[in-house]
């Protein structure tokens, strides 16, 4: 018998262990933390929110901003994948040849300007990644949307619809033995 007794003091130890415990709910937005406008006693200056020390970088911030800054080498296989993102997110509202007549504007949508006018042929590439990053006017911003790579292959495309608006067909290699 006693062995019996002593099976159910145990039992009845660890349902009562199991109960205590189970009324202890500790979830994570239940921890002890400061908020950032709690006053603490932590830092001499008597705030939760320190000031970042002087050179912090954030982690990959460094390769971000090469990215944001650098444009890629222009090849035939950036110009293929500009032209591909760019019939993906520019064409509904630019246009094909980017004339600023996409589908979205025959729609009613203002109509963007075209990439053929003198101010935009003489932007810099940065203005049109610049664009695509933080948006311009009624367009907003692709950052979300469009990596930073590929923001520079459509700005690379871009360029190459300018300029085959300013190529006369004579001058087009694989063209001047097909001249009339």
């Amino acid at each position: 018998m006693r062995p019996r007794r002593q099976g159910k003091a145990c039992l009845a130890g660890a349902l009562s262990s199991v109960l205590l415990l189970s009324g202890c709910k500790l979830d994570m937005d239940q921890q002890r933390k400061l908020g950032f406008d709690a006053r603490s006693r932590l830092w001499p200056n008597g705030s939760s929110a320190q000031p970042l020390p002087a050179g912090v970088v954030a982690q990959g911030d460094l390769d971000r901003h090469h990215d944001a800054t650098t444009p890629p080498p222009v090849t035939a296989e950036l110009l293929q994948h500009g032209q591909e993102r760019y019939r993906i997110y520019c064409t509904p509202c630019h246009g094909v040849a980017g004339e600023g007549d996409g589908m979205i504007v025959q729609r009613g949508f203002p109509a963007p300007p075209s990439y053929h006018t003198a101010r935009l042929r003489a932007a810099p590439a940065q203005h049109f990644y610049d664009v695509i990053t933080e948006g311009y006017g009624v367009m907003y911003s692709y950052a979300a949307r469009v990596a930073p790579r590929d923001r520079w292959a459509i700005v690379a495309y871009i360029r190459a619809l300018q300029t085959s608006r300013a190529v006369a067909l004579a001058e087009v290699p694989d063209a001047r033995g097909n001249l009339p």
